[in-house]
């Protein structure tokens, strides 16, 4: 960069940090990163590796305030990575449920959109410590998204599209039922409104998919699971050295229960065959190494509860949950007592919870979210948790049949793709331009 180049930009820097009036704020003339130094003056901007059609990605590690209620509150780091394409293409907005990992997402392909990710506040790289738990809340982090947004549209011009999968799609819905108005067109993947610290409906799922043969098949697994206990205990022990897994927070014992109860969610979430559930005779190895397979243990050793805390914390207070079913293995269990997956949230912590936050936002849904695109699996036990919008919504629910908590747009046959566009079209625009993905 030139002498007076850099000069002007710090000026213009100036000017956006101190003026009233954002409409004050000028970029045309400037680099895209320059832009992006603009409107984000506090912020730590760096280049990042650029795929598919982008031409220009950066990371920006924003100082977020905590509360955007006080801003004495004080800040946080807040990472989102930032991909440009084309100024005069739609943007897509992903609104991660978790930690963020910079790549390309199904609908920025699809519309060779300009793409903006942003990690979830208090997790992955843009988590405190210790995190101030009473500034974790949904209603802090649809702000999060509001700002930042406000500001890009001065960059980003055309339509806007929010999107997010499973935590990160029930996030999508709770924005746009906050700011209806801030995207054109929200699209969730396998997104759950879910009702209750435990909701039933979960279970129902799990208990009427599939084949009576194969549903008995699975809890027969469980069974012969904890059957040769001892031996079970023995592979878990040396898979927890080999893979430097501590279990502090959580015995392994009981991790190994927990693992057996949570195997018919996962078994159905992530589109297990029937075919390859060991059967009672099985040796302990092959026992052991499809439980590894299905449910694994990563959740429960003291690394995965770490990570997943502020998650469980989430699910406590605002999002709710689903309770484990004990009764298939009740007489087999020796340490876990409980359906409550409370047992992973923080400690010391008020997890009173609030039963109207996602009723506010399923009444939304389904009632008034028009251009709405919902993505799901039939066989996702989240899928159960799906909210039904009213004929008189102008929304679309795509249900993959045998689909699970993978699936994606990609994934439909090609009429079902093309009923998918059409209404992408509709709510777009003839000016928007798709490109057909590739299964």
């Amino acid at each position: 960069m030139n002498f007076f180049k850099k000069i002007v930009l710090l000026f213009l820097i100036a000017v956006s940090s101190f003026s009233c009036r954002s409409s004050e704020v000028v970029l045309d003339g400037l680099t895209f990163e320059e832009q992006l130094n603009v409107l984000f003056p506090n912020a730590e901007i760096s280049s990042v590796k650029v795929d598919d059609h982008f031409l220009e990605a950066y990371q920006v590690i924003l100082k977020q305030p905590l509360d955007h209620n006080n801003l004495k509150a004080g800040t946080f780091n807040h990472y989102v990575y930032v991909s440009h394409a084309n100024y005069s293409k739609p943007t897509v907005l992903i609104t991660e449920g978790y930690s963020a990992k910079h790549k390309t997402y199904e609908l920025s392909k699809l519309l060779q959109a300009n793409q903006v990710m942003v990690e979830y506040r208090f997790y992955g790289k843009s988590r405190p410590e210790p995190i101030p738990w009473e500034y974790l809340t949904n209603d802090q982090a649809v702000e999060d998204y509001h700002i930042l947004i406000e500001k890009l549209k001065k960059l980003y011009k055309g339509k806007w599209i929010s999107t997010g999968i499973s935590k990160g799609g029930e996030t999508t819905l709770i924005y746009k039922s906050k700011y209806p108005k801030d995207v054109d067109v929200a699209v969730p993947y396998v997104a759950p409104l879910i009702n209750t610290q435990e909701d039933i409906r979960t279970n129902h799922l799990i208990n009427s998919v599939g084949t009576e043969a194969c549903r008995d098949r699975i809890k027969q697994f469980q069974r012969t699971i904890l059957k040769h206990r001892d031996e079970i205990l023995i592979a878990l022990n040396a898979y927890a050295e080999k893979k430097n897994m501590k279990f502090t927070e959580v015995t392994i014992e009981e991790a190994l229960e927990y693992s057996v109860l949570e195997f018919p969610f996962s078994f159905w979430q992530w589109g297990g065959h029937c075919e390859d559930i060991p059967e009672d005779g099985a040796t302990e190895d092959v026992l052991f190494n499809y439980l590894i397979k299905i449910s694994g243990v990563g959740l429960y050793n003291d690394k995965g509860i770490d990570y997943y805390l502020p998650s469980f914390y989430q699910h406590m207070k605002e999002l709710g949950y689903y309770g484990f079913e004990l009764e298939p293995v009740k007489d087999l269990l020796k340490v876990v007592n409980s359906t409550s997956n409370k047992r992973f949230a923080p400690k010391d912590v008020d997890l009173t919870y609030n039963p109207d936050y996602i009723k506010r936002v399923r009444d939304y849904a389904e009632n008034k979210g028009d251009h709405i695109l919902y993505i799901y699996g039939a066989n996702d036990p989240w899928g159960a948790c799906a909210p039904m919008p009213k004929p008189n919504v102008d929304a679309l629910k795509m249900v993959l049949k045998g689909g699970h908590h993978g699936t994606r747009i990609k994934d439909f046959s090609n009429s079902d793709r093309q009923k998918i566009y059409s209404k992408l079209q509709e709510w777009l625009g003839d000016d928007v331009e798709l490109y057909p993905l590739k299964n």
